[in-house]
């Protein structure tokens, strides 16, 4: 005898919503903050403008009006740049952290791992103390060579060997070269005052006061590092399945391992040679776009990118309102929202498997 139960019926197949859907709608939603939070930053800062006024100073004619003149410098020579270069390298950072943590398979991993932050650090001491420049575009080309080169001499050093091409490799070789690294920065540092004054402002990391020059040769790097992640995000998510069975399915190993690394050299290198070094970013946005999206890296990646941008042009408007009409680095407040954001993650258990 068949029974029938009202309101028991299957629900419509259009009830369920797809997962790749509600992914795409995600990224439309990240887009949407991250334009809202660049007009905030256009916005807030020492001098507190109206959205009128923002508008006014960016494509309005100033004229004779003292006023408006000096609305457009504050808007055209330090609200513009920042903005852009916070949203360029916070994608950058987003992205890199994602990728290292993807190649390591490590869910504590960050681009600081790679020893990126380390070897632009050390390279940037070195350009002042050897040759006396002052200019951020010229020590920005020695920060991004030092990234570079740390990057190279990692992924050498984890290739030798019986573990050769091995996540912990990997990131064991980089936390070497990271420690050797800092120790030779601060060696050099001490030794000159000149060095050591600039190694401390570019250390805190921010976006503030860095021209269009930087910013133009930053984005150039992130781009190319931005093609090179997504032709190395199918690859990526066969490498998570195993060397084993990566290799089984047909994927070179260490071709797929050499153009992420690359990809993430690049991306954080650039963004570390332009604002210097940013704790955490990497390491939380990639944590959060994981809980978001899952293990899929051809979304958690963009995720993770848009996410870094957010949080990074929102930690640069914070720094502006907490020590008023001082600044604090975005730098600095990212570092204070990463550290309990990594203790909790010990505390509760959730790292998952990258």
């Amino acid at each position: 005898m068949v029974v029938e139960q009202r309101g028991l019926d299957p629900a419509p197949a259009g009830a369920v919503v797809d997962p790749r859907r509600r992914r795409l709608l995600g990224l439309v939603l990240l887009v949407v903050l991250l334009a809202a939070a660049a007009v905030l930053s256009l916005v807030v800062g020492a001098r507190a403008l109206s959205p009128a006024e923002v508008w006014q100073g960016m494509f309005g004619d100033p004229g004779t009006d003292q006023r408006l003149t000096e609305i457009a410098l504050i808007i055209h020579t330090s609200r513009i740049p920042r903005t852009v270069l916070a949203v360029v390298a916070g994608l950058a950072l987003g992205i890199a952290g994602a990728l290292i943590q993807g190649h390591t398979r490590n869910p504590i991993a960050d681009t600081g791992l790679l020893g990126v932050n380390a070897g632009a650090s050390f390279a940037v001491v070195l350009a002042v103390y050897l040759f006396g420049l002052g200019n951020p575009l010229q020590y920005m080309w020695f920060a991004f060579l030092g990234a570079a080169a740390s990057g190279v001499v990692v992924f050498g050093l984890s290739s030798l060997g019986r573990g050769a091409g091995n996540p912990l490799t990997l990131a064991l070789a980089g936390q070497g070269v990271t420690i050797f690294l800092a120790a030779m920065t601060t060696a050099v540092a001490l030794q000159d005052k000149a060095s050591l004054d600039v190694l401390r402002f570019w250390n805190a990391g921010s976006v503030q006061g860095v021209g269009w020059n930087v910013i133009a040769v930053a984005a150039g790097f992130v781009g190319i590092g931005l093609l090179l992640a997504l032709v190395n995000l199918p690859t990526l998510n066969l490498l998570n399945l195993g060397d084993d069975v990566a290799r089984g399915l047909g994927v070179n190993i260490v071709t797929g391992r050499t153009v992420g690394v690359v990809a993430i050299t690049l991306l954080a290198g650039a963004a570390t040679a332009a604002c210097g070094p940013i704790a955490f970013l990497g390491l939380m946005v990639a944590h959060i776009a994981r809980w978001i999206t899952g293990p899929d890296y051809r979304f958690l990646v963009p995720f993770a990118g848009l996410l870094g941008g957010i949080v990074l042009l929102l930690a640069d408007i914070a720094g502006r309102l907490v020590v008023r009409p001082a600044e604090l680095q975005a730098g600095i407040v990212v570092a204070l929202l990463g550290a309990p954001f990594f203790a909790a993650l010990v505390w509760l258990g959730k790292f998952r498997q990258a």
